[in-house]
């Protein structure tokens, strides 16, 4: 008896609605609650200040761009984003030469195209690349990781690190140190081999601290935080915000810092005071369990993972989440330093945003898939 196969197309099809079906909803609401908090937060920033204007707008776009993306990286079994991953690294390292050779300057940094009113910054898109990129090549390895294995590994990290460099971007740069660390010891290298590297990026820093490659204003900016006798406006300004807020805050709109202006760069850098001031320690507490439970789901999905590689992906993101949330929030209270990183799916800017909703593809992509 002869029997017809089903298509290539329709099996194609059947899979992908059985991994649908494993879709982690709990990181969606959690997500979607973080984007609406943030979306509010974005709108008391800006709403007072002309030069602003449409910024909500743009930045409820970039959610739903977001979104989009991250349905797209869902869709695809990441054994394809596995495929894809040294030509999607090889693109995104061009993009760096480019924004480095040819981009118009901003406050004295290149790293962004400018398309119209739309800004690309390449070194965003570089986490998640680099992130693919690395999980697969170090979860492909079988038996004991070598030096030569680690020696790759850091190679494929410095590369657009030494090109986000030369924008120069220290802050992005710390970025790519936290998902090195992280991907590394999570792959099992020996841990001597983690604090040697550990000890070369601290002398690397004090060196770029005190060499040209930094602009004074840049360099004020990374070391202001450590000495009480500095004069960094905008890490006084925001810990003043937020200690108006109290415990309950001044009311959503409320905030006199927020209305007034008073804290530069709040939409982006230092958004958290928004939440400080208007919505006080409660208000801010939810927003930060908030962020813990999307790091939560990230975790208990690394731990789930068909295999090394989807585990060693999220650990990628897991890392990337942590360092954002803990540093952004650290420059607002003053005990980090100011580096332009931004809060997770909180903070306005569109590359941010949607690389941000990138990762949480990937993430589901490995929780839809741990069954398959």
């Amino acid at each position: 008896m002869i029997t017809s196969r089903p298509a290539p197309t329709a099996v194609k099809s059947r899979d992908m609605n059985a991994a649908w079906r494993h879709v982690d909803l709990i990181m969606c609401v959690l997500v979607g609650l973080t984007c609406l908090v943030g979306t509010l937060m974005v709108y008391s920033a800006t709403r007072t200040k002309p030069a602003l204007s449409g910024y909500v707008d743009k930045h409820i776009m970039f959610i739903v761009i977001g979104i989009g993306v991250a349905a797209l990286v869902a869709s695809f079994n990441y054994e394809r984003l596995r495929a894809l991953s040294p030509m999607m690294y090889l693109v995104v390292v061009a993009m760096l030469v480019a924004v480095w050779r040819f981009a118009r300057p901003i406050k004295g940094i290149r790293a962004w195209f400018e398309l119209g009113p739309i800004q690309i910054q390449p070194a965003e898109l570089a986490k998640f690349v680099v992130i693919v990129l690395v999980a697969t090549y170090l979860g492909s390895i079988d038996g004991q990781l070598k030096l030569r294995h680690l020696i790759t590994s850091l190679v494929m990290f410095a590369i657009p690190m030494g090109l986000i460099m030369l924008q120069p971007d220290l802050g992005t740069n710390l970025v790519f140190v936290m998902i090195a660390a992280g991907m590394l010891v999570c792959a099992g290298f020996p841990l001597r081999y983690i604090v040697t590297l550990v000890l070369v990026v601290v002398v690397g820093v004090v060196a770029i601290l005190n060499s040209d490659t930094l602009e004074d204003y840049q360099r004020d900016r990374l070391t202001s935080f450590a000495s009480a006798d500095s004069d960094s406006y905008n890490t006084r300004q925001s810990q003043t915000a937020i200690s108006l807020g109290g415990l309950a805050g001044a009311g959503y709109l409320q905030g006199e810092y927020t209305k007034g202006g008073s804290v530069p760069e709040q939409q982006t850098d230092f958004i958290f005071t928004v939440s400080g001031e208007e919505f006080g320690f409660l208000g801010s507490s939810v927003l930060l369990l908030l962020l813990a439970g999307i790091i939560w789901r990230v975790w208990r999905t690394a731990q789930v993972a068909r295999d090394r590689v989807g585990s060693l992906m999220c650990i990628g993101v897991l890392c990337l989440f942590m360092f954002h949330v803990f540093e952004n929030v650290g420059m607002s209270l003053g005990i980090m330093p100011v580096t332009g990183i931004p809060l997770p799916f909180v903070s306005y800017g569109g590359s941010a945003m949607i690389t941000a909703f990138a990762c949480v593809g990937l993430v589901q992509n490995v929780h839809m898939r741990r069954y398959h």
